[in-house]
């Protein structure tokens, strides 16, 4: 048995060998819950979701470790919170927004016959351990505090990492440092002692998310969220990390840099693997364009192609392309991948191994289109063979998980049915099913009913997907 991977940090393919085999651990980022994911974005959740089975077909189910973590600090989120729940306390209207996007994302990915990761850290409860980093850099002469324009803030310098002791700035990305620009999340400002430089930690106002730390009341930046959960639960040097290819930089590229010259490792993880960008129907996606669709959109609405599409159709399409190629999702794509379903059975539970055409496809860097054709020749002549290749890959409806929500999700969802219950009592037919139609897309259906001693109106509601 042979398991490759293009690594992007060596731009090669090499053979994998963990460093722990009792033990393989990944890391994948996961969304900042702001809003609904996009299609793009189901791209890597349902990729390493195909690698994680992968794993734990090759070295057993106990024996890997996967963390994809939820980031709930973020200026975006603060802005959304404000315009969606403007009446509302800053910090209360983020809880709003951070609980409903991360039920719909469970929801969604769910829908797509997504396994759940081992652990699913949240950013804000991991804040601790990003102050004690920060300080850790300040004091290796990494990082510098600077005053910006509403404080103190605590900025990288990427000119400290010269290579001398460990990688260099711009490893990953393969960019010279005199090139570098900064990134999205970054404003060049004359504080900063390069260009280059990124916030490990900025101020807060009164009204924002904020913790007490040396730097004053305040928040971290996006990249060092990354290092810190994956470290606490993955350690400093770890097998795979996994991203879109956005991500290379700069957010990979400073997350290398953090975690580095904090811990003095040379990697900080040995393998890189970024899936390829996605268009929809041959063009960017923009709402600009016109041509924004969220994961949401294409199971629960007829946004794309007039109609609402299977989860496990939609897993299917994104899976055969390979997914290190950029693809195209559109209305052709998923009725191939329907047509291509249709034709198979109903795989019933198997012990049976991956078979070799499919196994093999998969060992080759995760080959899934070629791993489905192998697939499609079994599903007649072999069905142990192809019970077990549709097991691994998660395409066919008797794989997708099981979903129990969590008590907070519970919350959320009793939150919800108690706001549209008023609705009803104040005849606001529109905004009730607004809400009914809301969850519906969630995968939470509604009963209605009256109590029996009171006669007031009650609303029970349950778990369909």
């Amino acid at each position: 048995m042979t398991l490759q991977f293009t690594n992007t940090a060596t731009r090669s393919k090499e053979l994998f060998v963990p460093i722990d085999d009792k033990n393989v651990r990944m890391y994948v980022c996961g969304p900042t819950v702001y809003d609904f994911a996009h299609i793009g974005n189901a791209r890597p959740a349902v990729v390493f979701d195909v690698l994680f089975r992968l794993l734990r077909h090759v070295y057993g189910e106990d024996h890997v470790t996967y963390v994809r973590n939820i980031t709930d600090v973020d200026d975006k989120i603060n802005a959304r919170a404000a315009r969606d729940f403007p009446d509302l306390p800053l910090n209360d209207a983020i809880a709003r927004v951070t609980e409903k996007t991360t039920v719909q994302y469970h929801a969604d990915l769910a829908a797509l016959g997504c396994l759940e990761p081992t652990h699913e850290p949240r950013a804000t409860a991991h804040v601790p351990g990003m102050i004690a980093m920060i300080e850790t850099l300040i004091g290796k002469g990494n990082a510098y505090v600077a005053e910006g324009d509403e404080g103190q803030e605590v900025l990288f310098d990427t000119a400290s990492m010269d290579g001398s002791s460990g990688p260099s700035y711009g490893a990953l990305s393969k960019r010279n440092l005199d090139e570098q620009k900064a990134g999205v999340r970054i404003d060049v400002e004359g504080h900063k002692k390069n260009p280059g430089d990124f916030v490990l930690w900025k101020q807060s106002s009164a009204e924002e998310p904020g913790w007490d730390s040396p730097w004053g009341r305040g928040r971290p930046g996006w990249h060092i969220e990354c290092s810190v959960m994956s470290a606490h639960h993955l350690g400093t040097t770890f097998d795979i990390h996994g991203g879109g290819l956005d991500l290379i930089f700069p957010h990979h590229e400073n997350e290398i840099a953090q975690s580095c010259c904090a811990h003095g490792t040379d990697k900080m993880a040995n393998t890189w693997l970024h899936n390829g960008f996605v268009q929809v129907e041959g063009r960017k996606m923009s709402k600009s364009e016109g041509n924004f669709v969220t994961i949401h959109d294409v199971l629960h609405t007829e946004k794309v192609g007039g109609r609402k599409w299977p989860g496990e159709v939609v897993r299917l399409a994104l899976l055969m392309t390979h997914y290190r190629e950029p693809m195209d999702f559109s209305v052709k794509r998923l009725e191939e991948a329907e047509n291509l379903m249709a034709k198979w059975p109903e795989p019933e539970p198997s012990d049976a191994p991956c078979p070799p055409d499919v196994f093999e496809a998969l060992l080759d860097d995760l080959n899934t289109p070629a791993a489905l054709q192998g697939m499609q020749r079994l599903c007649t002549r072999d069905t142990a063979g192809f019970a077990a290749a549709a097991a691994v890959l998660g395409v066919a409806k008797a794989a997708a998980p099981s979903v129990d929500l969590s008590p907070a999700e519970a919350e959320v969802i009793d939150r919800e049915v108690a706001t549209r219950l008023g609705f009803i009592a104040n005849k606001d037919w529109g905004n009730a099913d607004r809400i009914r139609d809301e969850l519906a897309g969630r995968g939470i259906a509604l009963k209605d009913g009256k109590d029996p001693e009171t006669g007031e109106r009650t609303t029970t509601w349950e778990v369909k997907r």
